[in-house]
């Protein structure tokens, strides 16, 4: 009788994909352990939504510089857009009456979509450039979405929405009304509803839409544009079309890391620490130690490089020094032939056809 579930026989790339899942699924069983046995402490605790977050953001990322090889330093950009459509839509409908958890589901399909239509919007122009003069475009997109978000000022009253540019004063609202948006101060007032267990399952869901799509037809053409342009097109591979595919759900994602991000802080403000410059190169090196193609990696180094900081926090000056000695050695691990070599001569795999061998 032949197995249903034969993983000898299976695929490498489904079993890695089953790897993957099964190791997003392992850490958060661990976790949920450790904080039921009281063993997690808080610091931790606090840190678990942002590990989401940032893993979801590597991953969009990972998809459009690892499988597209386009360098986006904008992906900061697409999560504040993620964040404050997401948060603005439950501020206007918190005291609607609508079910919470319904309202949440919502702002997450608004924040994903908005995302979504600015990166379709600013992949139009910009994917017809390459290299360093696509990152600069897209880092400036980035400043742009922050500066504009800075000066809206948008308040809510019975006769419905007003809208200024200038200050609070040029909203005009009744004196009942209540303010949306209140520029450099951001959107106050969120619901908390960004938890773990919602953070792990929305990785799950980016893990399913980019395995899909990369192990499809329209992924394949992707790859092939990476790979080499000129003889992709010139196959019928139509350029435009795939290119725009790709950075419109690397943006989508990374705006769903925005909504996470939005759900998860009482007070959301576009300031330069939180969508800034410093975001974006913090996403790309998730992406890059993590290994460019390797959504696996992205959600590892997305992990320990957003924990570590915190857990060296008791060594004062010597915090940032181990972190940066730490993110070396890492890169060298990966990358070093050497280091490649060893991993390769003592991987896992080779290690069980040792042992079976000498059972034999």
């Amino acid at each position: 009788m032949k197995k249903l579930f034969d993983i000898k026989n299976m695929k490498k790339t489904t079993r890695d994909h089953f790897i993957t899942y099964g190791m997003v699924i392992v850490i958060y069983l661990a976790a949920q352990i450790m904080i039921g046995t009281g063993s997690m402490s808080s610091l931790l605790q606090g840190l678990l939504v942002p590990l989401c977050i940032y893993s979801i953001a590597a991953i969009g990322l990972n998809l459009c510089v690892g499988y597209l090889g386009e360098l986006s330093l904008g992906h900061a950009g697409f999560m504040c857009v993620g964040a404050f459509s997401s948060a603005f839509f439950t501020k206007f409908m918190v005291d609607t009456g609508m079910n919470e958890n319904l309202r949440f589901i919502l702002a997450i399909i608004i924040g994903t979509l908005t995302a979504a239509f600015f990166g379709f919007l600013i992949g139009i122009p910009v994917l017809r450039l390459r290299g360093d003069y696509l990152a600069i475009v897209t880092l400036a997109f980035g400043e742009i979405i922050k500066n504009v978000v800075n000066v809206l000022y948008i308040g809510k009253d019975a006769e419905g929405l007003h809208f200024s540019m200038s200050d609070t004063a040029s909203v005009k609202m009744a004196d009942d009304g209540a303010m949306l948006i209140n520029g450099a101060k951001g959107i106050t007032g969120t619901p908390h509803q960004a938890t773990f267990t919602v953070g792990v399952v929305m990785i799950l869901l980016c893990l399913f839409i980019v395995f899909n799509l990369v192990n499809s037809r329209s992924g394949r053409a992707i790859m092939a544009i990476r790979d080499n342009r000129i003889a992709a097109e010139s196959v019928g591979i139509n350029i435009t079309k795939f290119k725009l595919l790709a950075f419109t759900i690397s943006a989508a994602i990374a705006g769903m890391g925005g909504v996470l991000y939005a759900h998860n802080l009482s007070t959301l403000t576009a300031l330069p620490a939180n969508f800034g410059y410093n975001m974006s190169i913090m996403l790309l090196v998730f992406v890059v130690l993590g290994g460019m193609g390797s959504f696996r990696g992205s959600i590892i180094a997305a992990v320990l490089l957003t924990m570590l900081p915190e857990v060296l926090r008791g060594l004062a000056d010597y915090r940032m020094l181990i972190y940066a000695v730490v993110l070396i050695a890492m890169m060298l691990f990966n990358w070093a032939p050497k280091a490649i070599e060893w991993r390769q001569r003592h991987s896992i795999k080779d290690l069980f056809r040792k042992k079976t061998k000498e059972v034999q």
